[in-house]
């Protein structure tokens, strides 16, 4: 099993790199032999460019290009920090990947594309891999920035404390720039764009949100100009392991930092249409949507920077995965009431200040939570309910009617004049009516029933009022109305009451009716009372 290690050769290796030997190897039987002599052959020691080009297969291109091929895919390595374990390479002429089922060797994971192969019975540097590294060479080193490799190296090459001066001139130089880049972009977010918001009146955008935004924004540019020339200073192994995995995982942390901010950026632009719309749920959907967008950020972010470390992350997303499905099991009612949440933000079925009843619950809505919903009850307490239930229940919200409804019943005396109730009743249509705030084009008051002890009048009717404290005043100024109407009129309301009747009394009149009419004559009293009524429109 190959183990592929993020050095390059140092200085140190090299007497175990540049053993003596007796004569050039031109033919190689096993994948040490390639690996070996092209890394042996462009150490500074013993620098043969032409030795090293024959550890690549043999194509059509003249010797001249494969020098350089061989330079090139010397610097890939030193670039990106890969370093071969010598003693980890086959040495056996019938080695076989079983992986690739082919009699190969894959020097790097993250370089697919490079590895030796055995052509016939020799062993060298792929086809493929001898047309690939033009193509790789410029992704490690993009812009132009490879014509730096042979400009740089002319600025000295003495050593100091293990380093060349050229390289040494190319930290400084790196440095300088970097943090020259950082102060322009500081000095564009925060004295260009910055005052152009402030020319607008947007200060607190500018101070709350653009700056926070910009800083790590700002470094991440640095890094990635970082990123973009350090391979060229091919430092040596411990420097450009540890810079190389630094630089990955910073990239990322920046990134994140960046994205997390811009959250709040995205935050206060949805508080901002929240408080245009007349649904206050908005107003609550939106720390809601702040929270989970920054969660996932965040984790995302972690993955990212353990990525960066060079950190085998499927282990860690396979135990997630079987984590969070026994977690899911445990928590399944948290993660009810958290789908149930979502239903009632997507659905609607009420908002912030709506008085809702459902089942038990009867109340002011105050707050939707993750996990439930704050109702203020009547008697002043809170009463919180799992999302879950309430958005599996009947929901009735009396916060979405378009009109009040009022209904009562007018109870007056039996001795009442059926003309005076006629009088009542329109009276009360009137002050119904007149009164500003109540439905015109719906309502309905008749002498509706026969009670035990009073004819009662139904009083149907709407009030076009927002609140519940609206409505009982508008019923106030109703009752009122009606109480100084009936005063005027001389109509009695009614109370329960009982009349004992004693049939028979010494010296008095027997209260029991006599009857003494024919049917013929009480027919002609039904006639006589319909023949004195006025005749009905048809």
């Amino acid at each position: 099993m190959k183990r592929v290690l993020l050095l390059v050769f140092a200085v140190s290796q090299l007497p175990v790199l540049l053993r003596a030997q007796d004569t050039l190897p031109e033919r190689f039987s096993n994948p040490y032999e390639v690996i070996y002599n092209h890394l042996k052959y462009l150490q500074e020691e013993e620098y043969m460019p032409a030795q090293a080009a024959k550890s690549l297969y043999h194509s059509d291109l003249s010797e001249e290009e494969l020098e350089n091929l061989a330079i090139e895919l010397k610097q890939i390595l030193d670039g990106t920090g890969s370093y071969v374990a010598l003693d980890d390479l086959p040495k056996s002429n019938n080695y076989y990947d079983s992986l690739y089922n082919k009699q190969r060797y894959v020097l790097f994971d993250e370089f697919p594309d490079v590895y030796v192969q055995k052509y016939g019975d020799y062993w060298y540097y792929s086809n493929k891999t001898v047309r690939e590294i033009d193509a790789l060479h410029k992704e490690v080193y993009p812009f132009g920035t490879d014509k730096l490799l042979n400009l740089l190296p002319k600025l000295g090459s003495k050593k100091y404390f293990g380093l060349h001066v050229w390289q040494l001139l190319g930290i400084l130089a790196l440095t300088i720039l970097s943090f020259t880049f950082h102060k322009i972009l500081t000095f564009f977010s925060r004295n260009l764009l910055v005052r152009l918001l402030h020319k607008y009146g947007k200060v607190d955008v500018a101070r709350n949100y653009i700056l926070p935004v910009a800083r790590p924004l700002s470094w991440f540019v640095v890094f990635m100009f970082v990123k973009l020339l350090f391979p060229v200073l091919q430092l040596p192994a411990w420097i450009t392991s540890y810079l190389i995995k630094g630089v990955d995982a910073v990239l990322p942390l920046f990134a994140t930092i960046f994205f997390y901010k811009l959250v709040d950026v995205l935050s206060a632009y949805m508080e901002k249409l929240a408080r245009q719309s007349e649904n206050t749920l908005d107003d609550q959907l939106v720390p809601l949507v702040r929270k989970i967008l920054k969660t996932f950020v965040i984790v995302v972010g972690i993955i990212a920077i353990l990525k960066g470390f060079r950190f085998d992350i499927w282990p860690l997303l396979t135990g997630l995965s079987i984590g969070g499905l026994a977690f899911a099991l445990a928590a399944q009612d948290t993660l009810k009431n958290l789908f149930g949440s979502l239903m009632i933000f997507v659905d609607r079925p009420f908002q912030i200040g709506d008085w809702v009843t459902s089942g038990d619950i009867d109340g002011t809505v105050e707050e939707v939570g993750f996990r439930s919903t704050r109702v203020r009850t009547f008697r002043d307490s809170v009463m919180y309910v799992p999302n879950s239930i309430i958005s599996n229940s009947n929901v009735d919200n009396h916060g979405k009617r378009n009109y009040r409804r009022f209904y009562t019943k007018l109870s007056v005396t039996y001795d009442t004049p059926s003309r005076l109730i006629e009088v009542f009743v329109k009276g009360v249509e009137r002050i119904v009516l007149a009164h500003p705030e109540t439905r015109k084009d719906y309502y309905n008051i008749f002498l509706n029933d026969y009670a035990a002890s009073s004819l009662d009048i139904m009083l149907y009717i709407f009030f076009d009022v927002p609140t519940w404290t609206d409505e009982l005043r508008c019923r106030q100024e109703i009752m009122l109305e009606v109480n100084k109407l009936a005063e005027h009129l001389g109509v009695r309301f009614a109370f329960p009451t009982q009349t004992l009747m004693i049939e028979q009394m010494p010296g008095h009149k027997d209260l029991t009716p006599n009857y003494t009419q024919s049917g013929d004559e009480m027919s002609k009293q039904l006639d006589d009372y319909f023949g004195a009524q006025p005749k009905q429109p048809k």
